[in-house]
């Protein structure tokens, strides 16, 4: 790889800034990167500075008992996203990182976090030598049990204390854990404020936020709320904030909490290498048959798939089930426990179908996952990236399958447009539209704008547009001579004289004294 330049962008939340972009790929050790930064004016203030890209754990400085959890779960190499926001976060700066899922954004706070708060762990049983000092919020219940998991695992060797909650489930058991006290606090917003008015949590003595997924907790309307939580924590923490997707919302609200943070990107709205995608174009009545039809064709084993809807997944769930595919449903209607028991079930191969929307799935991560199956193409493209991350993870081979009926064809251009990537389309004998409704979904859109030039053309040509021209007859006064005389200017007609007008009745008299006319008296 190429040595890259890095430089700063203006418009970025306070003060100095510094921008890490990176290409696709691990970097190499061979590589290195001019690191420039500039303040948001345009400036660049000193000389330049190297940051090489490291390539091993080792590398990034982390301590010897996380070194050691991260070998016991198989991993050699970080990931980009790592390599970068690792050593940034150890040396204490804000974080804006722009990364989706399936980059290993995860261990990039995690890890550093765990080794922040590593001088405070002890083996004490009173809860008062364990305040929280972290706090991690996530926008839905996986994906924040996804992220405990993690913290666990990495901190097996250290004696931290972490804790999930969130919402769905009984607090009391939460309030238990609580008081028995934990460093690190893995929350949903809404829970975690519930705790704050129950008193049973203290915020006090936080070091360290950060925001998962900043983007799904907008769109999930958790903003007010996460705002609120910042507020209840001192001016003297450490924040990250990681996001797929940097709106001016998500903006404004880094800007609010941000102290000249380093901006880290990876590659955003790509899809990983290992991912093949596939697009069956299909009759919309037909999704559920030709899904049915390649589940038992293929012997597709764990299949993830999604649709728009909660009534839809359920809808989908019990007709796969009447097909003789075993299939659940999960999504925000579904209690706790009957999500993890989906879950569980889906993992262990009793179930051979998970049907989801996408909120429902954030934070499903799920080993080796071999197939996604797009139902309902999203609304959003970065939807899709997103969905499509569920597999192929950690250089794993998976497969993306989208049912695209002809009124999607729009959805499934701005996919495309956003992955930089053509799809290769499939249709299934006896599964597909009509050839008229197909023709957008299998041309791309410059070959129909040319197809439909020519046909303005070729309609011209057989006269069915406009008349043509040379088809006008011709007069023969265009080709007779000029002669002085032929033509006779018309003849001003003079004014029409005004009519009379006619003569004006007198009027009556009235003394105006009397009030009216004086009458006669006899």
């Amino acid at each position: 790889m190429q040595a890259g330049i890095i430089r700063g962008a203006a418009g970025l939340p306070r003060g100095l800034c510094y921008t890490v972009r990176l290409l696709l790929g691990a970097c190499r050790s061979s590589s290195s990167f001019q690191f420039l930064p500039f303040h948001t004016d345009g400036s660049r203030p000193g000389a330049r500075k190297e940051l090489r890209c490291l390539t091993t754990f080792k590398d990034l400085g982390l301590i010897p008992e996380l070194l050691q959890a991260i070998a016991d779960l198989g991993y050699t190499e970080p990931t980009p996203i790592q390599a970068q926001a690792i050593p940034l976060v150890l040396a204490g700066r804000d974080v804006m990182g722009g990364a989706q899922t399936g980059t290993g954004k995860t261990a990039s706070f995690t890890l550093p976090l765990l080794q922040r708060l590593a001088p405070y762990a002890n083996t004490s049983t009173s809860p008062a030598r364990h305040p929280v000092r972290a706090l991690i919020l996530a926008p839905t219940r996986e994906l924040a049990a996804q992220v405990e998991e993690s913290v666990r695992q990495y901190g097996k060797y250290l004696p931290l204390r972490s804790a999930c909650i969130y919402g769905g489930v009984p607090m009391d058991p939460q309030i238990a854990q609580l008081r028995a006290g934990v460093e690190v606090l893995v929350a949903t917003p809404g829970r975690l404020l519930d705790h704050v008015q129950q008193r049973t949590l203290n915020l006090s003595q936080v070091e360290v936020v950060v925001l998962d997924e900043a983007d799904r907790m907008l769109d999930m309307g958790f903003i007010p709320d996460v705002r609120r939580i910042l507020g209840l924590l001192t001016a003297r923490k450490q924040s990250l904030l990681f996001s797929a997707t940097f709106s001016d919302e998500i903006k404004k609200l880094a800007d609010s909490f941000l102290k000249d943070p380093v901006l880290v990107e990876v590659a955003r709205n790509r899809t990983a290498e290992s991912v093949t995608h596939l697009v069956h174009p299909v009759a919309r009545e037909k999704k559920r048959e030709l899904l049915v039809h390649l589940i038992k064709s293929r012997d597709m084993r764990q299949v993830l798939v999604f649709c728009s809807t909660r009534l839809g997944t359920n809808r989908l769930a019990y007709q796969l089930n009447r097909e003789g595919v075993q299939a659940q449903a999960i999504h925000g209607d579904k209690s706790q426990s009957e999500r993890t028991q989906a879950l569980e079930e889906f993992k262990s191969g009793k179930v051979r179908v998970l049907v989801a929307t996408d909120v429902a799935a954030r934070g499903l991560d799920i080993a080796e996952l071999p197939y996604v199956v797009n139902f309902d193409l999203p609304n959003s493209p970065e939807d899709y990236v997103h969905r499509i991350g569920r597999t192929g993870r950690a250089g794993a081979k998976g497969t993306a399958i989208s049912l695209v009926s002809p009124d999607e064809h729009e959805r499934l251009e701005a996919i495309e447009k956003t992955i930089k990537q053509r799809i290769r389309r499939e249709i299934v004998p006896g599964f597909g539209p009509q050839a008229a409704e197909a023709t957008p979904l299998l041309e791309p859109r410059r070959d129909r704008r040319r197809d439909a030039e020519v046909g303005r053309l070729t309609r011209g040509d057989e006269g069915a547009g406009a008349p043509n021209p040379s088809q006008v007859p011709d007069d023969p006064i265009f080709y007779m001579p000029y002669e002085p005389g032929m033509y006779t200017p018309p003849q001003q007609q003079p004014p029409p004289k005004p009519k009379p007008e006619p003569p004006r009745k007198p009027q009556k008299q009235i003394p105006v004294l009397l009030g009216g006319p004086v009458r006669k008296t006899g």
